[in-house]
């Protein structure tokens, strides 16, 4: 195995993600590749005019959630690469898959219909992934 990619968020469960994906780095001697997605907000009709994010505002906060994300992780003993691109995340996510050979995410623990009716990055990346997809649990599940 070569690179796995794991899809990163501010979140919890992609801490739990990223964990499980560099353990099975080191197990199986392979690089990992954190891919976030920035995605310029839809602009909405308000009475209000407010101030919109540049591009570059909101990757350079893309690449913020990646470090941060990185430095609550042990990352010795594995080679690390970023990637901070614009899109959906899903989309963005089955893209770099093409490249590797396992792509790890984590999944908020909404099951059931819950998460049926939410539409999550989870469910489409494992729908639309060219490669296998893990998807780390919360531990109470």
């Amino acid at each position: 195995m070569g690179k796995i990619i794991v899809g990163v968020d501010a979140s919890d469960h992609a801490t739990r993600a990223l964990r499980w994906a560099l353990e099975e780095a080191r197990v199986r001697g392979a690089e990992v590749e954190v891919v976030h997605a920035v995605h310029q907000p839809d602009i909405a009709a308000m009475p209000a005019v407010l101030p919109m994010p540049t591009h570059e505002q909101l990757e350079e906060a893309g690449h913020q959630v990646v470090d941060e994300l990185l430095a609550e992780v042990d990352t010795q003993d594995v080679t690390v690469t970023r990637d901070v691109r614009s899109g959906g995340a899903a989309g963005v996510i089955c893209r770099r898959a093409e490249d590797a050979d396992l792509v790890v995410v984590g999944a908020r623990g909404l099951g059931g219909f819950r998460g049926l009716l939410l539409g999550s990055v989870t469910q489409q990346v494992v729908a639309h992934s060219p490669k296998p997809v893990v998807v780390v649990v919360p531990e109470d599940r």
